[in-house]
């Protein structure tokens, strides 16, 4: 067996794991190009056990996901201190050093202020971890930093701004719940459900025909009852993972919302 032969087959010994069977390596093994592999169109299970990728791109695609399995298992730490993300909250801010971190995509609206990603929320807890982020995250605190913190500081803080005002609405927290399950809401789309069209026609018609600001404001609550039921429908809808009636919720919700504002600049 030639010192070669001997080196390859030592390799194979100790890439493969113990369960996996290895060919028989023979003295007259012929070990084949790399390019006559890959251009053959139907080549033979390579000898001398080497063949535990039988394709290339298997090959590729497998050690790519054991590369990022290792990197999203990293721990992410401190630009400025290098100490370890905390694993429990997400790492906007480094406590260590008081240093703002790059706005990490990764990390939802519902993760930055530790809620569970479901439609139903305290919009009451949420203002209070809001203004708690930006007592840290606010670019006025960073004014004296270097320019990368300010930069930094800018990103967080507007990143969490939208989502606190994404989140404490009913229909735009519905439309973001819905895209992070791969379910693009169009809100503009034309709503085709005859009994909508009708419903929005008379409810536009109350509003101009309203005399005076007490009828304006009874149609108010009517639009008020509207969305909370048809947010209590979208719930429902949502937990039982019907995503198109889910959608046809927020399509509702989005015209009893566009009615509520015009109400309101009559008033």
């Amino acid at each position: 067996m030639s010192k070669t032969k001997q080196l390859l087959s030592l390799l194979c010994r100790r890439l493969l794991p113990t369960t996996c069977c290895l060919a028989p390596f023979s003295a007259n093994s012929q070990i084949p190009s790399l390019s006559s592999h890959l251009q053959s169109s139907s080549r033979a299970p390579l000898p001398l056990g080497l063949d535990f990728f039988p394709n290339p791109k298997t090959y590729l695609l497998s050690f790519c996901s054991q590369s990022a399995a290792k990197l999203d298992s990293t721990p992410k730490r401190c630009w400025n201190c290098v100490a370890d993300a905390p694993s429990s909250t997400p790492f906007l801010y480094c406590d260590s050093c008081r240093t703002i971190q790059p706005v990490d995509l990764s990390i939802d609206y519902f993760q930055i202020f530790g809620l569970e990603k479901k439609y139903e929320i305290e919009v009451d807890g949420l203002e209070r971890m809001y203004k708690d982020w930006q007592k840290k995250l606010h670019p006025d605190l960073v004014h004296s930093k270097s320019e990368k913190e300010r930069e930094y500081a800018a990103e967080q803080s507007a990143r969490v701004i939208d989502a606190y005002r994404t989140l404490s609405k009913p229909l735009s927290r519905a439309v973001y719940i819905l895209r992070l399950e791969g379910v693009d809401v169009d809100e503009e789309q034309t709503v085709s459900d005859p009994e909508l069209l009708t419903e929005i026609m008379e409810i536009r018609e109350a509003v101009e025909e309203a005399p005076d600001s007490q009828a304006l404001n009874q149609i108010q609550s009517r639009m008020k009852e509207k969305l909370e039921e048809t947010s209590d429908s979208f719930e429902d809808a949502f937990r039982r993972r019907n995503f198109d009636e889910a959608v046809t919720c927020t399509q509702r919700m989005t015209y009893y919302q566009r009615a509520s504002e015009e109400i309101l600049k009559k008033l």
